[in-house]
């Protein structure tokens, strides 16, 4: 079951930050499983700092490449793990030390922002990615997911993502929906699941 929560007019990508801040500290080890532009992979180095591993993967070269520019001078550059592979294969690349250990996993899906518009998420690697995160991570844990059901395939992905989170066990998943437009349809949406036992 998910809660559908209203926020004010805080940026969802804000409002995950500030849902994963308060789950994580120093020496935590998390994934970006889109890391798009980078903001979210920065974003969590920062939050782990020192000590904390950040798992990134991503499909796109261009993406890669954009965070290690932003990274180039980081203090905690050798702490980020870049991975050009799907996120549905995450667990494959995610040492099995580490496994049932990850404190967070963001995905911001969609197109990666300023590239080629029509590489865009899919709805059953997305799925699976996600099964694949609740498995990776730990007892008080949490996934973020921002979608876009306003561009090509995001109502389609949106829906899958609400129904595969819909079925998961209430005893030991706790899933809210943030959104700050309820009346727009396409208005992006955050879901956030997080992990009770």
């Amino acid at each position: 079951m998910i809660s559908n929560v209203i926020e004010p007019s805080i940026p969802l990508v804000k409002f995950a930050h500030d849902l994963i801040h308060s789950k994580i500290g120093a020496g935590d080890s998390v994934i970006d499983a889109t890391v798009g532009n980078g903001h979210d992979s920065v974003f969590l180095l920062e939050s782990v700092a020192p000590g904390g591993l950040v798992y990134g993967f991503d499909i796109q070269q261009a993406a890669l490449d954009s965070v290690l520019v932003k990274l180039q001078n980081h203090p905690a550059r050798d702490r980020l793990i870049l991975i050009k592979a799907s996120h549905c294969v995450m667990g494959d690349y995610i040492p099995p030390g580490a496994h049932g250990n990850i404190k967070a996993v963001m995905f911001n899906l969609g197109y990666l922002p300023g590239g080629d518009k029509h590489i865009i998420t899919q709805s059953e690697s997305t799925v699976r990615a996600i099964a694949e995160a609740c498995r990776l991570l730990r007892c008080g844990g949490i996934v973020t997911i921002l979608t876009y059901p306003g561009h090509d395939g995001g109502k389609l992905e949106t829906g899958a993502v609400r129904t595969w989170c819909s079925a998961l066990d209430g005893n030991r998943y706790r899933v809210a929906c943030y959104e700050n437009r309820p009346d727009n349809p396409a208005a992006p949406k955050l879901f956030a699941v997080a992990k009770i036992a």
